[in-house]
Order: structure tokens, then sequence, then C-alpha cells
């Protein structure tokens, strides 16, 4: 009984205790959610205050902004209004100034108008007497003609001569008036510019070929090959020919084996190539192995260092000179120069000799010492292209420098080195004169009995086509062409004429190295016997 009446009682104050508790619970939500309303409702009026601040800021700041920007907005209007007071004020002068000159400018073309009208007048006026004159000029002249016209008849008359035979007896006589006048002038010319420049071009001359002193050369188009013996031919020439040909076609030259003894002898137009097959031909008569392969290995490796040969004989070349390094490929041509000739003198030779007699006439003239050079150097540069490329070889020679980037002077007197083209710098015509001075100068040059036979012969026959000449003899090894004309037929300005028609006949048909003379002689003889 104790026990149900104590777990009674602890039923109840659990329940008690539940029913308290939820009570409180319910208080307590209650009272937080009062609390939550309640600072809500704060918080509400907080933001009110603050938005109701914030606009309040923003209306005067907005307020501030209006202001400021219609202050600035007023001066701005007002600053743009002066400024365009200002043009209008500026374009109103302007107009002002001209609407003056277009006043002036009417005004000026007013006065002109007055005076081209009265210009006309007068020339009207004149036109009417000029008319009136020529009326009478034309009368006058009429009567002139016939006057002219009736003392034509009455000369014709008493000279017993035609029209035609008079007209062609006028100017026969007007013509040698003239002759003889254009003798005289151009005699004065060159007898001026002789006594001006010919001492100073005689010493300039003189001291560039005294300062330089060439070598004789001589070369012809084949090269002789000295054999051991005359086992080694049969060798060469191989089962049926086969060495020779497979030799032949490697090299580009002929072979020529006759009855000469211990001999072979090569023939090519090409210097370079003449030169590769003698040196293939030495060495493999050396090694004595003679058949297709060898010869063309052989050959390949001359080739090789002929045209290493050919590179250093370029650069030895510049070198003598005193040039700075120029284009490879300039070099390698200059190179090439070494195994051409003309009329048996070396080219490469010839042109150090012209680039040094360039030099010193070019130094003796004040000129650039080494354009010079360059240009002396360079000017047969042409010859070392083949035939491929046709063209004079001064204009090759000239296209060539050009496009490796040599100067215009230098490309001018390459090109007019053989007058081609017409010399534009002085330091053309030196090179011309260095080049004439190197070809002629003795031993630099051979050539044939029959070349030199046939340029006699042309000489004599250019002199004796002449009229009035008599006798024509070429002397000093056709460098002097002495032409005796007859007295009676030739007077001393014809004479004159005449050495100077020769020149330019000898200059337009012949080819020869250097110069030729040409002295004309007219001489009379008057002889009387005293009995």
């Amino acid at each position: 009984m104790v026990c149900l009446l104590t777990t009674a009682g602890l039923e109840m104050t659990f329940l008690a205790n539940i029913i308290w508790g939820g009570i409180a619970f319910l208080a307590g939500g209650l009272l937080g959610y009062w609390l939550f309303r309640w600072q809500e409702r704060q918080r509400q009026q907080a933001l009110q205050l603050e938005k109701k601040s914030i606009l309040d800021n923003a209306r005067r700041e907005t307020e501030a902004m209006v202001r400021e920007a219609r202050i600035a907005a007023a001066e701005d209007l007002q600053r743009q209004r002066q400024e365009t007071e200002k043009v209008i004020a500026a374009r109103r002068q302007e107009i002002n100034g001209l609407e003056q000159r277009l006043t002036q400018r009417d005004t000026l073309i007013n006065r002109q108008l007055e005076g081209l009208v009265q210009q006309e007048q007068t020339l009207r006026e004149q036109n009417a007497a000029l008319k009136q004159r020529e009326t009478s000029l034309n009368t006058q002249a009429e009567e002139v003609e016939r006057h002219k016209a009736h003392w034509r008849h009455r000369l014709l008359d008493l000279a017993h001569f035609t029209e035609a035979e008079a007209r062609a007896q006028v100017l026969k006589e007007v013509e040698q008036s003239t002759l003889k006048d254009a003798a005289d002038l151009v005699r004065h010319i060159l007898d001026t510019a002789r006594s001006t420049s010919e001492d100073q071009a005689r010493r300039i001359v003189s001291m560039a070929i005294q300062r330089y002193a060439g070598e004789h050369s001589f070369e012809t188009t084949t090269a002789a090959i000295n054999l051991p013996n005359e086992e080694i031919k049969g060798r060469i020439i191989g089962r049926e020919g086969r060495n020779i040909r497979a030799f032949e076609a490697a090299t580009g030259v002929t072979v020529l084996i006759d009855d000469t003894p211990n001999a072979v002898v090569l023939s090519s137009f090409d210097p370079v190539r003449r030169e590769i097959a003698r040196e293939a031909m030495q060495r493999l008569i050396l090694d004595g192995r003679i058949h297709p392969t060898r010869i063309e290995e052989v050959t390949a490796k001359v080739s090789q260092e002929i045209d290493e040969t050919i590179g250093k004989a370029g650069e030895e070349a510049v070198f003598k000179v005193g040039l700075p390094p120029l284009h490879p490929e300039i070099v390698r041509l200059l190179g090439r120069l070494k195994y051409r000739h003309s009329f048996s003198q070396n080219i490469l030779d010839h042109s150090l000799e012209v680039a040094f007699l360039a030099a010193t006439m070019a130094g003796e003239l004040g000129l650039d010492i080494m354009t010079a050079k360059r240009a002396g150097l360079l000017h047969d540069i042409g010859k070392a292209v083949n035939h491929e490329v046709e063209g004079a070889h001064a204009i090759i020679g000239a296209d060539l420098v050009k496009r490796y980037g040599e100067s215009d002077e230098v490309v001018n007197s390459v090109a007019a080195h053989h007058h081609e083209v017409p010399p534009t710098y002085t330091l053309a015509a030196i090179v011309s004169a260095a080049d004439a001075m190197s070809a002629s100068r003795p031993g630099a040059r051979s050539e044939t009995m029959a070349t030199y036979l046939k340029r006699l012969e042309g000489l004599e026959k250019i002199g004796m086509a002449q009229p009035g000449v008599e006798k024509c003899y070429a002397v000093q090894a056709g460098r002097e062409l002495r032409v005796l004309v007859q007295p009676d037929q030739t007077t001393e300005d014809q004479a004159f004429m005449l050495a100077r028609q020769l020149a330019h006949r000898i200059e337009d048909e012949l080819q020869y190295p250097g110069q030729i003379r040409i002295t004309v002689i007219r001489e009379t003889r008057c002889v009387e016997f005293a009995k």
C-alpha cells in the first residue's frame, strides 16, 4: 500500500512537472515571439530612419549637382558665346579684307580692260598700216622680180651660160668658200686645243708609261705535250681510239697526233679547257694508267684545281692593285682572264697594266685613284664571259659590274673604253687612254704576218681611194700613213680636211691596236735650169 501510494505520488509529481514544463515552454515561446516581433519593429523603424536619411542626403547632393551643372553650363555657354563672337569678328574682318581686295581687283581689271581696248585699237591701226605696207612691198617685190628676171636673162646672154650652169657655178663657189671657212675654223680650234692640252697630256702619258714596265707575252691556240717515247702514243690513242675519244669528250679539246716524234698537240680556242687538258695529259703520262675511267677522274680533279687557281689568280690581282675585297663572282671572272689572250697579250696582265696606268693619270689629274684602279682592273671583265652571252665585251662587262654593285663612274668607264657608249665621266676617257697605251706599247701584242700585211694593205687602199692622192705609204709597222697629194688639185685647206677624213675612215673600217698617225704631204717643186 505504501508502495502504491508512493508510486502514485511520484506519478502525480511527474505529471505536474510535465504540465508546468509545458506551461513554461509555452510562456517562453510566447515571450520569444513577442521579443522577435519587438526587435523586428525596432529594425523596421531603424531602416525607415536610415532610408529617410539616405533619401535626404541624395536629394541634397542631387540639388547640389544640379546647381553646379547649371553653373558650369552657364559658364560654358558664356565661354562659347565669347569664342563664337571672336570667330564671327575674325570672319567679318576677313570678309571685309576680301571685299577690299575684290574691289581693288575689279578696279585693276577695269584699268587693264581699258588698256586692252586701247591696245586693240592701236593694233587695228597698226594692222591696217601693215596691210598697206605689205601691199606696197608686194608691188615692190614684183617689180624687183621683174628686174631680176630681166638682168638674169641679160647676164646669161652675155656669159653664154644656161641658168642651171650659172646656179652650179655659184653653188660651187659658195661650197669652196664654206669649206675654206670651216677648215680655218677647225684648224684654229685644234691649234688652240693643242697649245693648251698637248703638253700636259704628253707629260701625263709619258710619266704613266715610264712608271710602269710590263712584260712581253706570247700565246697560241695550241699546246704541245712532250712524250717520253713513241710507245706512249699508242696508249693515249687506246684500243680502237677509245682513250682519245674519252679524253676529248672529258676535256672538250681536240687531240692531234701526227708524225711529230715524241709529241702530241692539244688544240682549243677555249684557254681554260686547253689548260685543263694539258695538265690532265701530263698527269696521265706520268701515271702511266690511261683508260677512260682514269681519264675522267684525272680531268675532274684537274678541273677542280683549275677552278681554285682561277679564284687565287683573281684574289692576287685584286691584292696587287691594292683594292678592298670585291664581289666573289667578279673575283672569279678576273681569275678566268688569266687564261685568255688578245693579240697574244694576256688579258689579266693587261687589266693590271690598265689599272696602274689609269691610277697614275688619275693621280696627276686630281681624281680618285682607287676608283681609277677599279675601273682599269674591271674594264675587260666582259671577255671572261663565254660566247653564250651576246654583245660587245665592253657592254657585257658594264652590265656585270653594275649587277654586282659598282658605281656609275666605274660602269660608264667599262662601257665606254671602246666607244660603244659615250663617256660621261673624265675617268672613262682615262681608262680608254690607258687601255690604248697598254695595247700599243712595244712587245705587248703580237700579230701574224698575214694580219699585219692585211692591215698595211687596208691602210694604203683607204689612202689611195681619196681624190687628189698621188701616192700613199704605210710606214712604222702600220702606225703611220703618209699620203702625197697632187698640189695642183689639192689646196692647203683641202689637205687638212683630207687628213680628218682619212682618220675617220680608218677608225670606222679597220681594227688595229693603239693609234695611227696620218700625215698628208703637199709640196710644189719649181725646177729651172740656168744655161
